[in-house]
């Protein structure tokens, strides 16, 4: 399929990103918006997304978000959208009907996961899918170099990273890393196999965007679809909001933790989602070091996550959710 052109014009409204990423909005001839995401400095392109053909479409009336997949245009991909300002920048805006409005989109994304982690994942023959993108951008930290990792090693010790390294491979494991060929005359070694569905890979507040009046909450899908637990999207989602806690002390999100859980429905295993909440934490760490490069400010993030990893994310679970 022949690439759209790169958007460009005097209708961008917003425009961020970092060595990893490029994230353009502009307004739509519908009345609508455009969100273009294209690859940062330090990222070869194009981005892709060649799984987003699995992606189910929900109906209007299930109360689910709309799975947004996206169109090629230029180095990046295009998504058509409702709204203007994502989920994350909603949050920063202290007024009730905002905080209405964040967890009408979180209880939106939590049904659409749920019908996403319904779809049955493809055969690795048919189409290769692996750990998420930012998972292995994880585990390429954890095994390198580099500042923050030599600051964390002194304040974790060796024993946190490898547990750190052992829940990714437990949601989400790498085929080179996590799985050990079997040899000539014996059984295979290494972990058992997770349990697999086709998840988001990066569900996130900046990916949830909420119509600007009318119209279905969309979150932008397709570029990170992965295979793993589907406990990963859960977690990422609940990280943030763990993030922004301690970030923001006047906010408190446990209502919007509960909301997401309660929405999703049962049968994700809370200490999966915790540990979940843990990596998301740590790789926006990591990604902050990688692309923008070191800041005293993930001196406070090391000791943070070195909590976290103790307590395996118990506190992105209210009690009594399952």
């Amino acid at each position: 399929m022949t690439a759209l052109p790169e958007p460009l014009g005097p209708d961008v409204v917003a425009e961020y990103g970092t060595g990893l990423q490029t994230t353009r909005v502009l307004r739509a001839p519908d009345g609508g918006f455009l969100w273009w995401q294209g690859p940062g400095a330090q990222v070869a392109g194009p981005l892709l997304a060649p799984a987003a053909h699995l992606v189910p479409r929900l109906p209007d009336d299930t109360g689910a978000a709309l799975l947004t997949v996206p169109e090629r245009a230029g180095a990046g991909l295009l998504h058509r959208v409702g709204g203007s300002a994502s989920a994350a920048a909603w949050l920063r805006d202290f007024r009730p009907r905002a905080r209405a409005l964040v967890a009408h989109s979180l209880a939106s994304a939590a049904r659409a996961l749920r019908t996403l982690h319904a779809v049955p994942v493809p055969p690795p023959e048919e189409l290769p899918l692996g750990a998420p993108p930012g998972l292995g951008r994880l585990r390429d930290w954890a095994h390198g170099s580099g500042e923050l990792r030599e600051r964390a090693l002194a304040c974790w010790g060796a024993e946190r990273m490898e547990r750190l390294l052992g829940w990714a491979a437990d949601l989400a494991p790498d085929p080179v890393r996590d799985l050990v060929p079997a040899p000539a005359h014996g059984p295979v070694q290494g972990p058992a196999p997770a349990a697999r569905s086709l998840i988001h890979g990066w569900a996130s507040l900046g990916a949830l965007i909420p119509p600007l009046s009318r119209g279905r909450v969309a979150l932008l899908t397709g570029e990170d679809l992965a295979a793993g637990r589907p406990e990963l999207d859960l977690g990422w989602l609940l990280g943030e909001l763990v993030e922004l806690a301690w970030t923001t002390p006047h906010q408190n999100p446990a209502d919007l933790q509960r909301l997401l859980l309660e929405a999703y429905g049962p049968g994700p295993d809370p200490v999966l989602v915790g540990r979940s909440a843990v990596l998301r934490v740590v790789t926006h760490m990591q990604d902050f070091a990688t692309y923008r490069g070191w800041d005293d400010e993930l001196l406070g993030y090391i000791a943070f996550t070195a909590e976290l990893i103790d307590e395996e994310g118990r506190r992105a679970v209210p009690q009594g959710v399952s």
